[in-house]
C-alpha cells in the first residue's frame, strides 16, 4: 500500500481538481436549481462513510475472532473516518434542506436513523478512549452492530414516508445522465480515493503509536 500511496494521492488530487468544473457545468435541477449542487458533495460524503463501515465491521470481526491487532487498527482508523465523513453528510444535508424544504432538520426516519448511526461511532471512539481494559472488544461489538443496521438506514426512505429522496435517485441519474452522472461519479470516486488515503495514513500512525507503547512498556520492565 505504501508504494500505491503516491499514485493514489495524484489520482485523488486530479479527481478533486476536475470535480468542481464538472459540477459547475452540470445542469440545474428543475425545482431546486443551484442549491441542488450540494448533492455532489452530500452523497459522496455518505459513500465515504459507508466505505468506513465495511472496513470497521470487517476489522472488528477479524479482531474478535482472530485477535489480530492489525485488524483492530484498521477498524479503529475506519471508525474515525466514519465520524468525519458522516459529519460532512450531516452538515451538508441541513444546508440543502434549508433551501429545499424550508427547514434545517426534520425528525423523519431517514435523517434520525442516519444521526443515530453516526452517534454509534462517536460512542465507539469514546468507549475506546475511556472504557479501560477490554474496551477494544466492546467497541468492536459496537462497530459490528452499527455496520449491521446501516443497510436499514439506507433503505428506510423506501419503507417509510419521508421527506428525503428515495434510494432510486442515484441509479436514475447514472442510467439517465443528462449531464449529472459524470460530476456525481467523479465526486464519489474522489471521496473513495480520499478515504483510502486517509485510512492508510491513520493506520500507519496507529502502528507507530503501538510500537512506541511497546517500547515504553519494555523500558519500564
Amino acid at each position: 500500500m505504501k508504494k500505491l500511496f503516491g499514485p493514489l494521492a495524484i489520482v485523488a488530487a486530479a479527481l478533486f481538481a476536475i470535480a468542481p468544473f464538472l459540477i459547475a457545468n452540470a445542469p440545474y435541477e428543475s425545482t431546486m436549481l443551484l442549491i441542488q449542487k450540494i448533492f455532489y458533495f452530500h452523497v459522496p460524503s455518505w459513500v465515504g462513510m459507508y466505505c468506513g463501515l465495511v472496513v470497521a465491521a470487517a476489522g472488528s470481526l477479524w479482531y474478535l475472532f482472530k485477535g489480530s491487532k492489525a485488524a483492530d487498527r484498521y477498524a479503529a482508523s475506519a471508525a474515525e473516518l466514519i465520524v468525519v465523513f458522516g459529519l460532512n453528510g450531516l452538515i451538508s444535508g441541513p444546508l440543502w434542506a434549508r433551501k429545499a424544504w424550508g427547514v434545517w432538520w426534520q425528525w423523519d426516519v431517514k435523517l434520525t436513523s442516519a444521526l443515530l448511526l453516526w452517534l454509534m461511532f462517536v460512542a465507539y471512539l469514546l468507549v475506546r478512549k475511556y472504557g479501560g481494559p477490554g474496551s477494544e472488544k466492546l467497541a468492536a461489538a459496537v462497530a459490528i452492530f452499527g455496520a449491521a443496521v446501516s443497510p436499514f438506514v439506507y433503505v428506510s426512505v423506501n419503507i417509510w414516508r419521508t421527506m428525503h429522496p428515495k434510494t432510486s435517485v442515484v441509479p436514475d441519474i447514472i442510467k439517465n445522465p443528462q449531464g449529472m452522472a459524470a460530476p456525481l461519479l467523479v465526486s464519489m470516486a474522489a471521496f473513495v480515493v480520499l478515504f483510502v488515503l486517509l485510512l492508510n495514513l491513520r493506520v500507519a500512525l496507529a502502528e507507530r503509536q503501538d510500537a512506541l507503547d511497546e517500547l515504553y512498556l519494555a523500558h519500564e520492565d
